[in-house]
């Protein structure tokens, strides 16, 4: 399964320009959020999509590798944010999941159709939840 749509894009902003109007759209304003509310994360664009800040992961091979904090996509019927970070031992989309607004949440995964969905400001404390907390479990049940 790859959940990650091939683009040729080299950064987030060729990313971004290679969107729908709609899409680029909710994506530039998710964009946005993020680099008000964390401005500590730098860019991170990798696997296919723009991403802030990274962290070392232990990926299923046992390689270690950098992974973005957070990162977002544009799919087929949906936008997805992931948050890769956990608080108190507890996957932080999930934590805050009953406030983000009519979004679907697996683990690290926020997603969604349109903007109006999202609880902004619910999402801003994800975002700075995330710059304190960032990491997965990695796949030998380690946080990482």
């Amino acid at each position: 399964m790859n959940m990650f749509k091939p683009s040729n894009a080299k950064n987030t902003q060729e990313y971004l320009a290679m969107l729908p109007d709609e899409r680029r759209n909710i994506l530039e304003k998710l964009d946005k959020i993020i680099r008000n509310t964390a401005p500590q994360l730098r860019d991170y664009f990798a696997y296919n999509m723009p991403g802030y800040g990274s962290f070392a992961y232990t990926n299923y091979k046992n390689e270690e590798i950098q992974w973005p904090i957070i990162s977002m996509a544009s799919q087929k019927n949906y936008v997805s944010v992931y948050v890769c970070a956990i608080e108190d031992g507890q996957y932080i989309a999930e934590k805050y999941k009953d406030d983000l607004g009519k979004v679907s949440v697996g683990k690290s995964c926020i997603r969604f159709k349109k903007l109006e969905d999202l609880n902004l400001d619910t999402f801003k404390k994800v975002v700075q939840s995330a710059v304190e907390n960032p990491g997965l479990v990695g796949a030998n049940g380690s946080k990482s």
